[in-house]
C-alpha cells in the first residue's frame, strides 16, 4: 500500500544505546514528584496494553504480557484502572509509570466514561478503579482520591490508534479524544503525544522490513490525517509495531517504541520543569 521514498522522512537513531541509557538513568527533576505518570487511552483494540507490554519487553530485553491484552473479544479487555511500574535487573524501578485505561466506544453504554479519564488526569482516581461505562467516579466513591498530589497527576497523555484504523475512526470516538486532549490542555497544558500501532497491518512493506516504517508514503499520510483529526502536531505522533507475534525483541522494532517512549519522557520532564 503506497510507496517508499528513497530517504526516510523521519531520522531513527542508528541503534538504540542512547535512549536505552537515557530513558534507565532519568529521575524526574522536580523535588515533588517521585516518578513521570504516562496515561495512556484509546480505542479499543488500539494496542494500549500491547505498548505498555512492549515499553516493557524493550527494557527487560525479552518479550513480557503483564499488561493483559485480547485479541477476540472486540470489547475492551482491560476494566480496572492500572498502573504499571517496570522494574530494573537493581530491583528498583524506572522513574516512570503507565496508566491502562478501558478503551474508548462508539456509544455511551460501552466502554470508558469520559469523565474518568478527566477525573483520572487530575489524579483522582485510585488505583483498582473499576470503569463503569453508564456511571463515572463521584466524590463519595472509595476510588476517589479527594486531595491528589503532584505525584498522583497526570504528567503525559499518550493517545493510540491503530495505523491501519485512522480513517476509520467514528465522529464519537473523536469527538471523546478531543473532548480529553482539550481537558488534558486546560490543565495547565499536560502534553499530549500519540502512538500508531500496528504499523506492519497498515502497510505491506512496513511488515515486508519494519526499516520501512518511516519510508513509507502511506504512514506517513497516516501521520498527517491523525494530525488533521485531532490536532496534535505531527512531530508529537509516533509509528510502532508492538510485539505481539514474536518471542524474542530485535532492535529494530525496539528502535520505534525508545523513540516514542524517550520523547514522552522528555514532554513529562518538560511539563514538570514549567510548573
Amino acid at each position: 500500500m503506497g510507496w517508499l521514498f528513497s530517504k526516510p522522512w523521519r531520522t531513527m537513531p542508528k541503534n538504540n544505546e542512547e535512549n536505552l541509557e537515557f530513558v534507565k538513568s532519568y529521575q524526574p527533576q522536580n523535588k515533588d514528584v517521585k516518578h513521570l505518570r504516562i496515561l495512556i487511552h484509546g480505542q479499543t483494540g488500539a494496542g494500549k496494553s500491547s505498548f505498555i507490554n512492549s515499553v516493557e519487553s524493550v527494557l527487560k530485553g525479552r518479550v513480557t504480557n503483564r499488561a493483559l491484552t485480547d485479541a477476540t473479544s472486540g470489547r475492551s479487555f482491560t476494566e480496572e484502572y492500572t498502573t504499571y511500574k517496570i522494574q530494573k535487573e537493581s530491583g528498583n524501578f524506572y522513574s516512570f509509570f503507565f496508566n491502562d485505561t478501558m478503551g474508548l466506544e462508539n456509544d455511551n453504554d460501552n466502554g470508558i466514561h469520559v469523565e474518568d479519564i478527566k477525573l483520572a488526569l487530575k489524579g483522582h482516581v485510585k488505583e483498582g478503579y473499576q470503569f463503569n461505562p453508564k456511571k463515572q467516579l463521584t466524590k463519595s466513591d472509595q476510588h476517589y482520591k479527594s486531595s491528589p498530589t503532584l505525584d498522583d497527576r497526570v504528567h503525559v497523555l499518550v493517545s493510540v490508534c491503530p495505523a491501519d484504523k485512522v480513517s476509520l475512526l467514528t465522529d464519537e470516538v473523536i469527538k471523546k479524544m478531543r473532548d480529553i486532549r482539550l481537558a488534558a490542555s486546560k490543565m495547565t497544558e499536560i502534553p499530549h503525544l500519540a502512538v500508531l500501532t500496528k504499523v506492519d497491518l497498515a502497510c505491506p512493506k512496513a511488515k515486508q522490513n519494519i526499516n520501512n516504517v518511516y519510508k513509507s508514503d502511506y504512514l506517513k499520510k497516516q501521520v498527517e490525517k491523525f494530525s488533521e483529526t485531532l490536532g496534535i502536531p505531527e512531530n508529537c505522533i509516533f509509528l510502532v509495531k508492538n510485539y505481539n507475534s514474536e518471542i524474542e525483541t530485535n532492535d529494530d522494532i525496539n528502535v520505534l517504541i525508545l523513540v516514542a517512549l524517550r520523547q514522552m519522557v522528555n514532554f513529562g520532564e518538560d511539563f514538570l520543569d514549567n510548573l
